[in-house]
């Protein structure tokens, strides 16, 4: 297979180049480097030869969709995002250019080269909305009614893949991802908790809790995702949206005990005044995902931040 990643070099992009090399695919990434980093793609590279081929290029550029047309892939994977809520309030207008336009820019180009099928990444965090707790964990029965910039930016994505496929024949399933962590995440991203969490353990630095901690998320290996994003890929689930997540509540008290657990530490978190507009709960059903997909979450959270903590320790030396 021919596949083409948008944000290719970026944490959960560069794990599915990854794999998809592992598997000795065909492999075209796109990226900006605005977030993404080139190191990410260092094993990839010394692995792949010349199977694997570095365009730095920006999805907002009309250029892009020449670019993506003319390496002819037959999947492309659709992860080059801004991916910061409180970026999209502040700036809507570069959130959609980006979010909106560089998503238009990218399927365009995946029509124009024959494409077999595109993957869309979305947010199972933001197109919900603020769901009622009775209704936890979601599944994508729950009405979408985003109240982010970069929430309904992602619900407009999947709107337009749809669109494609009745329009163009072009297949399309859009994964909307929970709380995504694993090695390389960036530790100053918005949902960054657990990359933050582990780099001051390991420094010896106080870890900070907003609110009581009480708050949960559906925290989801990025391992697993990239499962996720490979079984997709391939001729199921044509035309949906699908949760990619855990099912599960994790407060962050739990997550900060159980990677404090990990790393040794003893001490007990610093606890700040609750952010303002920060969700109580979060939780994805993930039952549509193992019925299309045959999909399901294998690492669990002691494993996964271990390998975490693990990754930031082989850094910093």
């Amino acid at each position: 297979m021919r596949a083409l990643v948008t944000g290719g070099a970026g944490f959960i992009g560069s794990h599915l180049v990854d794999r998809l090399i592992a598997e000795d695919h065909e492999v075209v990434v796109v990226d900006n480097f605005s977030s993404g980093k080139p190191a990410n793609l260092a094993a990839a590279a010394a692995a792949a030869g010349t199977r694997l081929v570095v365009h730095e290029a920006d999805i907002r550029d009309d250029s892009v969709t020449g670019l993506i047309a003319n390496e002819s892939p037959e999947v492309v994977f659709h992860l080059a995002a801004q991916a910061d809520v409180r970026v999209s309030v502040a700036r809507p207008v570069f959130d959609a250019e980006v979010n909106v336009i560089g998503t238009l820019r990218v399927l365009e180009g995946a029509r124009q080269g024959g494409a077999r099928k595109v993957v869309f990444t979305s947010s199972g965090g933001t197109i919900y909305g603020e769901p009622d707790v009775a209704a936890l964990p979601v599944d994508e029965t729950y009405p979408q009614h985003p109240v982010s910039p970069y929430g309904v930016a992602k619900k407009v994505g999947a709107d337009y893949l749809f669109a494609y496929g009745v329009l163009h024949g072009l297949a399309g399933t859009s994964l909307a991802l929970a709380n995504v962590y694993g090695p390389r995440q960036d530790p100053h991203g918005e949902a960054g908790v657990v990359a933050i969490f582990a780099g001051r353990l390991l420094a010896g630095e106080a870890c900070t809790v907003f609110g009581d901690g009480d708050q949960t998320r559906d925290f989801v290996e990025v391992s697993d995702v990239v499962d996720a994003f490979v079984r997709a890929g391939g001729d199921l689930a044509s035309g949906l949206v699908i949760n990619i997540g855990t099912g599960r509540e994790t407060s962050v008290n739990e997550l900060y005990e159980t990677m404090a657990q990990a790393a040794g530490v003893d001490a007990a978190p610093v606890f700040a005044p609750a952010r303002v507009g920060e969700l109580a709960r979060s939780a994805l059903a993930v039952g549509l995902a193992q019925r299309e997909l045959g999909w399901a979450p294998v690492v669990a959270l002691p494993e996964g931040t271990r390998r975490v903590i693990d990754w930031f320790a082989a850094e910093a030396r």
